[in-house]
């Protein structure tokens, strides 16, 4: 079911087309929460989303520490062994952007100061946040101030933030105070909530509230221009110190007052401003957390990131920023050509996909990434499959260090899976379907914890990185850990069975589509739990053979028998595959076609998503599919499936799926483009596209789709692209859309960076970086790339193309293999109570209920 929204569907008025930067012109509070999360600055460990630096309005003033999260008891109304037992939810931690300005002592206030001109850029070259105003005051004087906002790439704790104040007409008192304040524990500073938690409706994709305080103070001060508030996570144990340093610049006389208790600290300058005279504020902030660490520990560490900022200054580090930048652009970009406005609106669209990404990972550093990276508190800060599945080949193909740090997070929490699959009575590990310390936080089991594929999608993830990068060190290490308690998990879940001849089943599991749970043989699950345990079974044959010292250790430390690894071989060979003669697909599951399909032509859109509006137990009734799931299983082990079978699945598929997730439509696009559906691909393109710059889901407020910014990399790439890496070799099949004169994109590949130039008539390849040669293939002849012999291959076409959508009509009057019909209905829903639309609008009066439990 399409959420067509086409190739630019922004206000151009309001956002112009820049394909360098995310800018605004006009103010507004009408969706005040979106613009906070898509203007948000961070670096993957350290978030700061875009709240005014006075403080108000504001939706929900937010800054996050990736991993930093308080646990709390899960309640459930009738509990059972296993179930999740501590919930996890991610911590606003302390406040440092409020810069409070104050003219004549009248505030500056966005929504009803008088703005004269305003304009604020997110900088995709430098990651800066840069705000420029004209306030007209009261007593009619005119004030410029410019802002400033960046959180440092290259020093992981760092964040930098400028104020300049300058008096365009008349003489004032000009009045500045900084602050840090921790908003997490109950109000802000002017006794009102947040907007996002003042008015909760039901949504599980929100964060709950927490009715007790989280950050317990152990250490505040405020002296000699610099300020800190330190605390200790209430039940969690966390620690976290939050310090700030000030260089104030100005020729009028000022003077500083300092303040400070458990909750708020201030640093107040006074300046008698004069016209055409600049007041420039510096101020250097920096985040340190732990698990336990002393808060006093904290503070050194503090101390001595603020004493090195301010020894280098502002400028060295927001030169550093762009350095940094142009490594991750000449590693990373994506470029079509821009003949149009609307090709320039897609350029943007796409490198503001491709900087969130950077945002999210960068400095993860031994941590995972949050399916909201640190924009927002959606899904309580926790790590998923996402990460593996969606952001894990784009970070292996542009950043292969970021994608090891991502994989050696996975290698950390191993004795955590191994200690949950003996509590699923399991042997090996199982790994968490969500989580932030390693334990299970999915208090829905159905849709949660039977998602065993999350198994399958780390080993997925840990061998495309270590052929793409030949990383057999990381393998024997810490990789082969992860593939051999994987791979025992399967071969202990499944159970072979005779009917004629043997087959090894998978019972008892929920696929990718959560509007299908706890079946038996989802078809995702067994295609990727097969490859797990062929990869595994190599693997350790393959050390065995060509490395006996590392073999040694290997086999010591994991306790590897005799023939366990052909026993692996034997479950992944008789692997039970669902398919329907009378069909001719491969059933989601072994129950899934006896259904009645769900009609999504003849379904009201105000009902979507479903899982908001139906129970449960209704959608499980019906063939409708939250997300890709058979379809994912065609892209991700595509050599295992012919042309057309694929496209025979996808035409069964697409019409009932709903794309409820914001990871579908990235999925359809790939597999649209490869099948022939050109139309199909596009428009499932440019859905994933503008996710979050157009809030297609509704719940951007709660921070960006961090897996959706990683799919549409994999729809550019995989899809129009064409390329697959099957087994380790890179193959391409060019299907670039008809309106765009050419794609062109990069990948890293064994130490070589290479670049791809697709156009109508022809694809290009040349190594811009690296000795190394890379082998591929074009439609199957193969090639080599030399660093100075780049290789141009012609192309007669860009494959098959069939036009037209199948999104918009159901499945009726297929015959299943039994010789029964399907027939299609839709249930009527029950209207919810009236809710606030989840823009991030600021309503004209919002009660102050007491805060909910979590």
């Amino acid at each position: 079911m399409s959420r067509h929204v086409g190739p630019d569907p922004l206000d151009r008025g309001r956002f112009p087309a820049d394909e360098w930067g995310l800018v605004e012109t006009s103010y507004s509070t009408v969706d005040l929460g979106l613009t906070e999360t898509l203007f948000t600055v961070a670096n993957g460990y350290l978030g700061m989303r875009d709240n005014p630096e006075e403080g108000r309005p504001a939706y929900s003033n937010g800054t996050y520490v990736n991993g930093f999260h308080e646990t709390w008891e899960i309640r459930h109304a009738e509990a059972a062994f296993g179930f999740a037992r501590t919930g996890q939810t991610i911590v606003n931690v302390p406040d440092t952007k409020v810069l409070k300005l104050y003219v004549d002592d009248e505030p500056l206030t966005f929504g009803t100061s008088d703005l004269e001109h305003y304009e604020r850029h997110l900088n995709f070259r430098d990651g800066v946040l840069h705000r420029q105003l004209i306030w007209r005051t009261p007593s009619g004087k005119l004030v410029q101030v410019d802002t400033t906002r960046m959180v440092s790439m290259t020093q992981r704790h760092l964040a930098l933030m400028t104020l300049e104040v300058r008096m365009l007409k008349g003489d004032a008192p000009v009045v500045v105070s900084s602050q840090i304040l921790n908003r997490q524990d109950g109000r802000d500073e002017y006794h009102g909530r947040n907007i996002a938690t003042a008015v909760e409706p039901l949504d599980p994709r929100k964060a709950g509230a927490f009715t007790d305080r989280v950050l317990l103070p152990r250490m505040h001060y405020a002296n000699d221009d610099r300020m800190l508030l330190g605390y200790q996570c209430a039940s969690s144990g966390m620690t976290i110190a939050v310090a700030a340093d000030h260089v104030l610049t100005t020729t009028d006389r000022h003077e500083v007052v300092a303040r400070a208790d458990e909750d708020q600290t201030k640093m107040v300058y006074r300046i008698d401003a004069t016209e055409g005279t600049t007041t420039r504020l510096e101020k250097l902030v920096t985040y340190h957390s732990s698990r336990g660490v002393p808060v006093r520990e904290l503070s050194d560490r503090c101390d001595r990131t603020l004493d090195r900022a301010a020894r280098y200054g502002v400028a060295h580090y927001v030169s550093d920023q762009r350095d940094w930048y142009a490594r991750f652009w000449a590693a990373a970009d994506v470029e079509i050509a821009t003949p149009t406005p609307q090709h320039r609106a897609v350029q943007q669209a796409i490198r503001f996909n491709l900087f969130s990404l950077a945002q999210a990972t960068a400095r993860i550093d031994g941590l995972g990434v949050p399916a909201k990276g640190v924009t927002g508190s959606g899904y309580e800060g926790h790590y998923f499959w996402d990460t593996e599945v969606y952001v894990l080949p784009f970070l292996t193909y542009t950043s292969p260090d970021v994608a090891r740090n991502a994989l050696h997070f996975r290698s950390v929490m191993l004795p955590a899976a191994r200690e949950r699959a003996r509590e699923m009575a399991q042997t090996g590990a199982l790994y968490p379907w969500r989580t932030i310390n390693g334990e299970e936080a999915s208090a829905y089991y159905a849709a949660g914890s039977a998602q065993v594929h999350i198994d399958a999608d780390v080993a997925y993830a840990l061998m495309k990185y270590v052929r793409a990068t030949d990383d057999r060190g990381f393998l024997v290490r810490e990789g082969i850990d992860i593939l051999v308690e994987t791979a025992r998990m399967w071969a202990d879940l499944g159970f072979w069975r005779s009917n004629g001849e043997r087959s090894f089943h998978i019972h008892g599991v929920t696929g990718p589509d959560e509007y299908t749970t706890v079946v038996n043989n989802n078809l995702f699950t067994n295609v990727m739990a097969r490859a797990n345990l062929e990869e595994a079974a190599r693997a350790v044959h393959r050390i065995r053979a060509h490395d006996p010292e590392g073999w040694v250790r290997v086999a010591a430390r994991l306790g590897i028998a005799d023939g366990e690894a052909d026993e692996w071989q034997r479950c992944a060979d008789g692997m039970a595959i669902p398919f329907d003669e009378g069909l001719g697909i491969h059933p989601q599951d072994d129950f899934f076609l006896d259904r009645e399909v769900w009609d999504l032509s003849r379904t009201p859109s105000e009902t979507r998503p479903l899982l908001l509006y139906y129970h449960p137990l209704v959608i499980y009734r019906f063939q409708v599919l939250k997300q890709a799931d058979v379809v994912l299983a065609l892209f991700l082990q595509g050599d295992r499936f012919t042309l057309e079978e694929k496209r025979a699945d996808f035409e069964y598929y697409d019409p009932i799926t709903t794309g409820d997730s914001t990871l579908s439509a990235v999925v359809q696009s790939v597999i649209a483009a490869e099948v022939g559906y050109h139309d199909a691909a596009l428009d499932y393109f440019h859905q994933s596209l503008y996710v979050d710059l157009a809030d297609l889901h509704h719940n951007t407020v709660d921070g960006l789709h961090v897996a959706s910014t990683g799919g549409v990399w994999s729809a550019l790439v995989n899809g129009f692209g064409g390329l697959r890496d099957y087994g380790g070799e890179l193959s391409f099949d060019p299907r670039l859309p008809a309106t765009w004169p050419s794609l062109t994109f990069r990948l890293c590949w064994r130490g070589s960076r290479m670049l791809v130039e697709l156009t109508q008539e022809q694809v290009r390849f040349s190594i811009v970086e690296g000795d190394g040669k890379v082998p591929v293939t074009v439609r199957g002849t193969s090639y080599v790339v030399a660093p100075d012999a780049p290789i141009v291959v012609p192309l007669p076409d860009q494959g098959d193309r069939i036009d037209g959508l199948l999104g918009d009509r159901p499945v009726t009057g297929g015959t299943r293999a039994d010789g029964s019909r399907i027939t299609a209905g839709v249930p009527e829903p029950i209207q919810p109570p009236e809710e606030m639309e989840h823009t991030g609008e600021i309503p004209a009066y919002v009660p102050d209920p007491p805060m909910p439990p979590i």
